[in-house]
């Protein structure tokens, strides 16, 4: 039997060395590359859409506007469908190879379409009595940008949980930072969007649409193959089933027991490493006295010891302190997920009523040049503020900072949360008053009721209000990708990042509505509107804004209490370490505890 044994011990070092020699920085060449043509395609494909919409299909404003908003809140709700596929049985390695295909057929169909007349209806210059697009001719529209969100939903999800697999971000967190990678993620993906803002949507607005839409086609093609390329280097983590079974199991099973008392020692709490072993190899969760009301999940009753003296406990009655911690963290993360879609719908409007304003606006370079940017092309001054701000943000800001916090890593993910939060206020509230001025000069000069006209004033007006938003995004959205990853449990990565993104869909979900409803409570009987369909000289766009930064302010003060009740992960990991078994609990760097010898480390409060 000994000689087995060691067979089996040099068969399991052997494929422990080769896991080892998987992964690592030298993939994310690959992963990168894919996600950069991934992220070019879809910025040239979705950024010039409402011109699209508006000016080849024919589509009242408002209805162009809630088309293009709600396929982008689908193609931002279909990763929750992605992370579970992934996270169940599928990996994120296949699922991103079979949504970059889906995705790839959506591209082709539009380009096509694009291409052929008899997909459009007749071009109509002066926006006045125009033939929309038909309902055929729309339905080839809906299922390209059906199938896209299909694509982006099993990519989104997985791309940056996949890369970072690759990596070994828990021992990075306990050094002082020299790079940050969800920083230079955010950073290259902004590249990627600066490139299609300038050259893609420039091919629209003067070359054709079809070679406009084919760029980025290509570029899917590319993605895909820079994917495949890198495969035989890929760390592929084996998927340990749904989460969401789990998650249901613990529901179900406290639902159970809800007449036992919760014990007041929390070791008398069911665990079991090795039921556990595959879902947490990066360390166990440790109890919380938070949400205690789950704990009913792992309290043994009598019913149970039969099957815990064969170990084979019946997972839909008796759940492990881990598996209940699993549920508890994801619930912990839902009040940050909500407060991300007023975020979003707070910029949403970004993709059509500022393209709107930049269209009635001088686009010249130069008073004295003769090449005019695209109205869509403004884009560039969101992204370009994104690109200094996070490239400024490890060299400058973080030395700066960490001398007075003390903190490596300058402030902590709410902390850069909060601050994306006030500066995404401060730009409705300076769009507000750029609408003013716009409308002001178009008046002055008798354009109000002449909307296809230039007003003589100058498109770089809506420069602070692109680039304050590209700041907010820089903070916020980058501080709440790497709070998911960070406080999710390990086998629950791709779920994280789903809800990252149902927030965005849920967020473009709101921006439809709210403009729905302004449009119809705001409409009057002699036909004025703050958002009408044709003529935005005529509505009241600042009122909007207006609205919109009043709604944020209210969510900032829910954001703030959010943070002040939440309690952060405690993981049980083990360290190289010669003193008695080496175990701590590491919370994101504000919480220590020594299990070893029990005593218990300053828990920081994150405001």
């Amino acid at each position: 039997m000994e000689p087995v044994n060691e067979n089996k011990k040099d068969e399991e070092t052997l494929e422990m060395s080769k896991q080892k020699k998987l992964g690592g920085v030298k993939t994310l060449p690959f992963i990168l590359a894919n996600e950069i043509c991934d992220r070019f395609a879809a910025t040239g494909f979705h950024a010039n859409l409402i011109t699209y919409l508006t000016v080849q299909l024919n589509l009242p404003l408002v209805k162009a506007s809630n088309t293009l908003t709600n396929f982008t809140g689908i193609s931002s709700f279909t990763p929750i469908v992605g992370a579970l596929v992934a996270d169940a049985f599928a990996g994120r390695y296949w699922t991103i190879v079979f949504a970059l295909l889906i995705y790839e057929l959506g591209m082709i169909l539009i380009t096509i379409s694009a291409f052929l007349p008899q997909f459009h209806p007749p071009q109509c210059p002066t926006q006045v009595n125009c033939k929309e697009a038909s309902q055929s001719q729309l339905s080839v529209l809906y299922i390209s940008l059906f199938l896209t969100s299909i694509g982006l939903g099993g990519t989104r999800p997985c791309v940056v949980a996949f890369a970072a697999d690759q990596l070994d971000i828990s021992n990075q967190k306990k050094q002082t930072k020299g790079w940050n990678f969800f920083n230079w993620y955010y950073l290259l993906l902004s590249l990627a969007s600066l490139s299609a803002l300038t050259l893609v949507v420039y091919i629209q607005d003067r070359v054709s649409w079809g070679w406009g839409l084919g760029i980025p086609t290509i570029a899917m093609v590319a993605a895909f193959v820079v994917f495949l390329v890198g495969s035989p280097l890929y760390q592929k983590e084996k998927p340990e089933g749904s989460p969401f079974v789990r998650v249901a199991q613990v529901i179900v099973a406290a639902i159970k027991k809800r007449r036992v008392e919760v014990p007041v020692d929390d070791k008398l709490l069911y665990e079991n490493k090795d039921l556990d072993a595959g879902i947490s190899k990066d360390g166990r969760l440790v109890h919380t006295n938070q949400l205690r009301w789950f704990d009913r999940a792992a309290i043994i009753t009598q019913d149970d010891t039969t099957h815990l003296l064969t170990n084979s406990p019946k997972l839909w009655r008796l759940a492990t302190v881990h598996r209940v911690e699993e549920l508890k963290s994801m619930i912990r993360l839902l009040p940050f997920v909500s407060t991300g879609i007023l975020f979003v719908m707070a910029y949403s409007h970004q993709s059509s009523f500022t393209i709107m304003q930049a269209r009635t606006m001088d686009r010249h370079i130069t008073k004295t040049s003769s090449f005019e940017i695209p109205p869509a092309s403004m884009a560039v001054f969101d992204v370009l503020s994104v690109i200094v701000t996070l490239a400024l943000y490890d060299r400058l800001f973080v030395p700066f900072a960490s001398r007075f916090t003390k903190n490596p890593a300058g402030i902590t993910c709410l902390q850069r949360m909060g601050v994306g939060f006030f500066i995404n206020i401060c730009a409705t509230l300076v769009g507000s008053f750029v609408e003013i001025k716009r409308k002001q000069a178009a008046r002055d000069h008798k354009l109000i009721d002449q909307p296809t006209h230039i007003i003589p004033i100058s498109v770089y007006w809506l420069v602070p209000q692109y680039s304050l938003h590209g700041i907010a995004q820089a903070f916020y959205q980058v501080g709440k990708l790497e709070f998911l990853y960070d406080q999710s449990p390990e086998s629950m990565k791709s779920t994280a990042m789903a809800l990252y993104w149902i927030a965005i869909a849920l967020g473009q979900y709101a921006g439809t509505l709210m403009v729905t409803l302004v449009h119809k409570y705001s409409a009057q009987k002699n036909g004025r509107n703050w958002l009408p369909d044709r003529n935005i000289n005529r509505g009241r766009l600042e009122y909007y804004y207006m609205l919109v930064t009043g709604i944020q302010a209210v969510n900032l003060v829910y954001f703030y209490v959010c943070v002040w009740f939440y309690t952060y992960k405690p993981l049980e990991e083990v360290t190289k370490s010669s003193e008695e078994g080496g175990l701590e609990l590491v919370v994101d760097s504000n919480m220590v505890v020594d299990v070893t010898n029990g005593h218990e480390g300053k828990e920081a409060k994150d405001t």
